[in-house]
């Protein structure tokens, strides 16, 4: 399986309302709950009116398209990283899922997959 590296730092934050969110991003998550609104975008990319944020992301993907009957495969990685000491934010979308980790422990979070049998691409 072939994980691909996002070449962008990300900030994973909290707003109050969505009318500073750029619908025409290149990149960026939105979910909205009966609670929050959070957003996951790159970090020169983040409203000005966030509630509260957390930069310092940084985050791959797996390549292709993943059937929804496939299992697994998102636990099999956070636990690889779970096991080395490395947390993780995940998100999920129709074709894939993206995992982020802190800049801090990204280096070493893309040896212990690639060590795991995990192809890593910049």
């Amino acid at each position: 399986m072939k994980l691909k590296q996002l070449p962008w730092a990300l900030t994973v934050c909290k707003l109050a309302g969505t009318a500073q969110i750029s619908l025409s991003e290149d990149f960026y998550f939105i979910g909205r709950t009966d609670e929050e609104i959070s957003l996951v975008c790159r970090t020169e990319r983040t409203p000005s009116d966030t509630l509260e944020r957390e930069d310092g992301w940084r985050g791959f993907r797996i390549e292709g398209t993943l059937d929804f009957s496939l299992i697994g495969i998102l636990s099999k990685l956070s636990s690889i990283l779970a096991e080395n000491g490395i947390g993780i934010f995940a998100v999920s979308t129709y074709n894939t899922d993206y995992i982020l980790v802190k800049e801090e422990n990204f280096s070493r979070a893309m040896a212990v997959l690639a060590a795991a049998g995990y192809e890593t691409a910049e």
